[in-house]
């Protein structure tokens, strides 16, 4: 069939097909990391009788992001799209590629990662049935990857996490924490009903603040959803040098202490008194404390994992301060 291409939305059919399974891959400025991506996607082994598409969603990248996508494009002409978001941010390109989007069910990719070749059959099996709203698999570090002494990868000080590392062993079965967002995948009606991913939260040029990912998982669970664990949908993330120090994963802990005030907004006041003025004095209680554990903790890599909670309860105090400036000078006569 004749392909048709235009400005936005790269290589598609003039008479789209209908289409099983969506792959939301956003994506700024890693046209390397891109292309090892997209090349391990769109050989992905699907069921035949399943239809699927690939939706590269460029968020206002200026190196060679379209140049990439419309190579491949000529080899997949019917598997990708292109789809350009002008609004810097990653929730403003997620939320693009899900109204993009053709499939019934949509999954979530990074473009620094590379994904097994059952990857998306596994993923998206869990919700041919419907007691399934959404799914999330296994992210492992890419083979070879020696985490420094200091950091933990498992066990009670785990510190995976900041690296998007989500692995719950090799049981599948219902999930109790939302997964990460490039390895999920959630029925078309999810979004739907619970609308999108939050635009104030995600990372964005200039800000590192995180969790449009969790934040999603954690509201439909809270509406009564049920999301299962598939640790047969396996995808390998790269750990970049840059983020193998201690400057960054400070600077990460607090931005997430940051994300997690925002995502708990605002709150009704208690007996009158302003509900952040509390908050800010328990978080104030709790760091004193937090600062006390970690300066007598002699283990190296406990040392640092209580130093984590020091930065990120001083990220939720300081969002809890601007909240709270925000919200005063809001009131206030002019």
């Amino acid at each position: 069939m004749e392909a048709a291409r235009d400005s936005n939305s790269g290589f598609m059919e003039k008479n789209p097909k209908s289409v099983n399974i969506s792959v939301i891959l956003c994506t700024f400025n890693r046209c390397e990391s891109l292309r090892r991506a997209l090349e391990t996607v769109v050989a992905s082994a699907v069921d035949h009788a399943m239809t699927w598409e690939v939706l590269v969603v460029d968020n206002n990248s200026d190196d060679k992001t379209r140049n990439v996508v419309d190579e491949l494009s000529l080899r997949y002409p019917d598997r990708l799209r292109y789809v350009f978001e002008p609004c810097p941010g990653k929730s403003y390109a997620l939320n693009s590629g899900v109204r993009e989007a053709q499939g019934d069910i949509l999954a979530f990719v990074d473009d620094d990662v590379t994904v097994t070749a059952t990857w998306l059959e596994n993923l998206t099996r869990p919700l041919k049935e419907s007691s399934w709203a959404g799914s999330g698999g296994r992210i492992l570090p890419e083979p070879g990857f020696i985490p420094p002494p200091w950091l933990a990868l498992d066990g009670p000080d785990n510190m995976g996490g900041i690296l998007a590392l989500f692995d719950l062993g090799d049981q599948s079965g219902p999930l109790d924490q939302p997964p990460f967002g490039t390895n999920m995948a959630f029925r078309r009606s999810v979004f739907n009903q619970y609308g999108d991913f939050r635009t104030d939260l995600g990372p964005r040029p200039g800000s590192e603040i995180r969790n449009e990912d969790t934040e999603f998982g954690r509201r439909i669970m809270a509406a009564g959803e049920r999301l299962w664990y598939e640790p047969s949908a396996v995808v390998y993330h790269a750990v970049p040098q840059n983020r193998l120090n201690k400057k960054y994963f400070q600077k990460f802990w607090f931005d997430q202490g940051r994300a997690a005030v925002r995502e708990l907004g605002k709150r009704p006041d208690i007996l009158g008194i302003p509900r952040d003025y509390l908050t800010t004095l328990k978080m104030a209680m709790l760091l004193a404390g937090n600062t006390v554990r970690w300066a007598v903790t002699v283990n190296s890599r406990r040392r640092f994992y209580r130093k984590f909670w020091v930065w990120m309860t001083a990220g939720k105090v300081t969002e809890f301060f601007r909240q709270s400036l925000s919200a005063r000078s809001q009131v206030e006569p002019r």
